[in-house]
């Protein structure tokens, strides 16, 4: 009888099922990888919310949420930590990879869903794994299906005429911050990857396929087109050493002034208005207007930093504190912050 392994259960069109897969593979997990079809989602039906991907453990229990997966696989597993062990670098990970999960996914859905183009490509894709419909998978009807429910989720996900400008910003700048300082031994905070890059990896690596984001991104930032392309199976990477100091640079600093000037401020506004019983939450960021309802679930994501911030001794404080006042990040870090939501 073969060896007991996880199940890892998603789709090559989903961003936080590659995450997943990329982070098992570096961390030399055993486990397979397995397609998701209407009859496992029956049987993944009692997750809530019942999302991809969802991974079996060896005992046949199933869970999701990538974040979550990866801290409980922390505990399982010892060897090949995507954790820093420095709590203060640990800090800037987690933030960084809650920015690629809530934010980076948001012109990710836009380029997918605006052109008919990528509509066709995509919806194409998605209705072979990840079919949800009542048609056959992979048939005209599903992929048609596919392709008007995932078009009408474009204004729960901001994903708007009003808020496309901000959008297509935010994906040139995510970019930019990150191209010069990427290679083939050089992630965000040393010599091995670490959960931030892996984050970043699972939005990024759906990029360099779609045909609108694969052609800005082989313009803009050829050589993350191919770093992301090497994060799909990081499993001979032999990098043993976490570099603190990069917490504090390279692309780890130009993504804190995306954290400091746009996502922080979007959480302290979807947590505004999510306290206040507002419809509606408004950011106003260079120079572009974004505007949404608020989720519960980034107030989660806010709750969750603000605490691990509040944690860390106040040594490590003290080193995080000058880069996150430069990036604009300490003044959302703390609990009496606000930004206006309309």
């Amino acid at each position: 009888m073969s060896e007991a392994r996880y199940r890892l259960i998603g789709s090559t069109a989903s961003p936080y099922a590659l995450k997943m897969r990329a982070l098992l593979r570096y961390r030399r997990i055993p486990f397979q990888w397995v397609i998701m079809t209407k009859a496992l989602r029956q049987q993944t039906a009692h997750l809530k919310p019942n999302l991809i991907p969802v991974l079996q453990y060896p005992d046949g229990t199933c869970r999701g949420e990538t974040t979550t997966l990866a801290y409980d696989l922390e505990e399982r597993h010892r060897e090949r930590s995507i954790i820093p062990e420095d709590p203060a670098v640990a800090f800037v990970c987690d933030l960084l990879e809650d920015m690629a999960d809530e934010w980076a996914v948001k012109p990710l859905f836009l380029y997918r869903w605006w052109d008919l183009e990528d509509q066709e490509y995509v919806s194409r894709w998605a209705a072979e794994e990840w079919s949800v419909g009542d048609f056959e998978s992979g048939s005209d009807a599903e992929i048609e299906s596919m392709r008007q429910r995932q078009i009408s989720r474009m204004p729960i996900l901001g994903a708007t005429a009003d808020n496309k400008p901000l959008l297509e910003e935010s994906y040139r700048r995510m970019l930019a911050a990150i191209e010069p300082h990427v290679g083939m031994s050089r992630y965000f905070f040393g010599t091995r990857p670490s959960l931030a890059d892996f984050a970043w990896y699972g939005q990024l690596s759906e990029m360099p396929t779609d045909p609108t984001p694969m052609r800005i991104m082989r313009k803009l930032a050829p050589k993350t087109d191919v770093w992301v392309r090497r994060l799909d199976d990081a499993s001979g990477v032999e990098g043993v050493w976490w570099e603190p100091e990069k917490a504090l640079a390279g692309a780890a600093r130009e993504l804190l002034f995306m954290a400091g000037e746009l996502y922080l401020p979007f959480l302290v506004a979807n947590d505004n208005a999510w306290r206040s019983g507002l419809p509606r939450l408004e950011i106003q960021v260079w120079g572009h207007r974004y505007a949404l309802s608020p989720f519960k679930f980034q107030v989660k994501c806010l709750e969750r930093l603000r605490q691990r911030f509040a944690s860390l001794d106040a040594a490590r404080r003290s080193r995080l504190e000058p880069v996150l006042r430069e990036t604009a990040c300490l003044q959302h870090l703390d609990h009496g912050s606000q930004v206006v939501a309309v």
